[in-house]
């Protein structure tokens, strides 16, 4: 791989970190904007047998929303961290822990999204994230291989 190709993989990863830690900012502080009407309309679906979420409730979705955001604005900052640096230096454990992150990360909330039948989160936020996230990953394995 060239360098060029692996600085090409290596800013598509942070920038995709950069752009997920912005919608989730969104989340955060807007969940309930038209942003996330489609992700809403199906979770009212699938548990509020498409009510709408009011008073308490709402603000119990809100303030868990928030701090689910906070989490995982962490997360990808620690990415984007680690992207710009030890990744940047083609650090094995860099790579390792990008992967591990993502996958512990895509699991555990891709199995509960579909034990509680919430699919629409699984595709709506956990592929799209997987799949940005994971290509420049992907695409820059061989860097990485003593």
């Amino acid at each position: 791989m060239t360098d060029k190709a692996f600085n090409f993989w290596q800013k598509w990863l942070t920038y995709a970190n950069v752009m997920t830690l912005l919608v989730v900012v969104l989340v955060a502080f807007a969940g309930n904007s038209i942003f996330f009407e489609l992700h809403n309309s199906y979770t009212r679906e699938i548990f509020f047998n498409g009510q709408e979420i009011q008073g308490d409730l709402l603000k119990f979705k809100n303030w868990l929303f928030g701090i689910i955001g906070g989490t995982i604005v962490g997360f990808h900052l620690l990415m984007i961290m680690i992207s710009e640096n030890s990744f940047k230096k083609k650090e094995t454990w860099a790579y390792r822990a990008m992967w591990y992150g993502l996958l512990s990360w895509f699991v555990i909330g891709s199995v509960i999204s579909v034990y509680y039948g919430a699919i629409h989160n699984l595709i709506l936020i956990n592929l799209v994230a997987l799949v940005i996230i994971a290509f420049p990953l992907i695409m820059t394995r061989k860097a990485f291989k003593k």
